[in-house]
């Protein structure tokens, strides 16, 4: 009579999915609680933060008069590319040498390598999105100082596809740490030369020829462009891709896949 595989190591497509998503629901409960506890407003942090950031941006901006140099809405250019600042930087962040405190975890045959990732980032992700939302929502019921998305769909697509590529980069940025201490050396400054790259402080359009064609090769761009052409995309001429966008997801995640391969591979041996 045969046994049935131990769970984690044999069975069907939906047995395998099944396991895989209870081990990924107790590694997001375990990270919540390891990360904020029980104490103040415990798990709360996890969007009040990221909203905490970006109203200290919009106030700043606006204290400064950045509202009156064009008719595009600072409030709603600040909330679509500091929301999606958050988003890469705190994921990609959060994965880099994610392995060796939960080096532990790795004995149940169950969990893998990547569970550990999409947890810490399907946290992030849930965070900044709620984040994103509630601003959004407060700031059309209580102020007039946004207006609603022109393009809802639009606006959703994008943030997935920002979404998408901030876990590529962030698992190959992961599975390279495993590999080499240089990633956790290299990264953070690394972010803070993307911050004024990645097209959350400035549009396209009005940048020079030359200028423009350079920036429109760093993929981040093209996301927080579409983003802000659905939310207020009356307002400014949009510039995007969105095959070589999709491209570069599909690409960095096959590429994180692989080096993730090779870093199991290399632990093993």
């Amino acid at each position: 009579m045969t046994r049935p595989a131990p769970p984690g190591l044999g069975g069907n497509f939906l047995e395998q999915w099944l396991v895989q998503r209870r081990v990924i629901g107790a590694l997001l409960m375990r990270e919540m609680l390891t990360r904020y506890g029980r104490r103040n407003i415990g798990f709360l942090w996890l969007f009040i933060e990221p909203m905490m950031v970006t109203l200290t941006v919009a106030a700043i901006w606006t204290a400064r008069g950045f509202h009156q140099i064009s008719d595009i809405p600072i409030i709603s250019f600040v909330i679509t590319g500091y929301s999606g600042i958050q988003l890469w930087r705190n994921m990609s962040r959060r994965c880099i040498n994610a392995i060796e405190p939960n080096q532990a975890l790795l004995r149940h045959r169950p969990v893998k390598m990547l569970d550990i990732y999409l947890a810490r980032m399907l946290l992030e992700v849930a965070g900044t999105t709620t984040s994103f939302t509630l601003l959004c929502v407060v700031f059309l019921v209580f102020s007039d100082q946004i207006s609603p998305p022109e393009d809802i769909l639009k606006l959703v697509f994008a943030w997935f596809l920002l979404a998408w590529f901030a876990m590529g980069m962030s698992i190959t940025l992961g599975a390279l740490s495993e590999l080499t201490p240089l990633v956790s050396k290299f990264w953070p400054p690394m972010i803070y030369i993307l911050y004024p790259l990645s097209g959350a402080m400035f549009l396209v359009d009005p940048l020079p020829y030359g200028m423009r064609e350079v920036v429109l090769y760093i993929p981040i761009v093209h996301a927080n462009e579409m983003l802000r052409d659905g939310f207020f995309g009356s307002h400014f001429q949009a510039h995007y891709d969105l095959s070589y966008l999709i491209g570069w997801c599909m690409g960095l995640c096959i590429v994180g896949l692989g080096i993730s391969r090779l870093t199991v591979e290399h632990r093993l041996s």
